[in-house]
């Protein structure tokens, strides 16, 4: 008779912070790839121009990558301080560049920056609870 031993991959006290880094990952992995594929309509719509959804897309693709690969670790609790303060830095310099007015946005891109910062921080609160879960 053989057994098969497999290793605990988490602690049933990481299931918030891990569900929260990749549900992070994932959506916002897919918001960049749809934004690669709709940068130049984006474009009309928000008033920034082409290069920048191009490069907003990229970004959202590569941090939903990083942070997928991130909430892969076996120990949590430094990628999920690092992730929380991205979200918590990009919530922020939304509203700055909202109450700045550095960019040239129209109504639905105003809309659509507001609804970033939500998003961002919506998921820095649920990664923030995971975090206070940890042991």
């Amino acid at each position: 008779m053989t057994a098969v031993t497999t290793p605990v991959l988490s602690d049933s006290t990481d299931s918030l912070l891990r569900f929260a880094l990749r549900a992070d990952a994932v959506t916002t992995g897919v918001i960049g790839l749809a934004g690669v594929f709709t940068a130049r309509p984006m474009a009309a719509l928000t008033g920034l121009t082409a290069v920048q959804e191009y490069a907003v897309a990229a970004f959202c693709l590569l941090y939903g990558v990083a942070v997928y690969f991130l909430s892969a670790l076996p120990d949590l609790r430094r990628a999920g301080i690092g992730v929380l303060a991205a979200n918590v830095v990009c919530t922020v310099a939304a509203i700055a560049v909202l109450e700045t007015g550095v960019l040239p946005l129209t109504g639905f891109g105003v809309a659509a920056l507001l609804a970033s910062a939500v998003y961002t921080a919506s998921f820095a609160l649920a990664q923030y609870r995971g975090l206070r879960r940890l042991r």
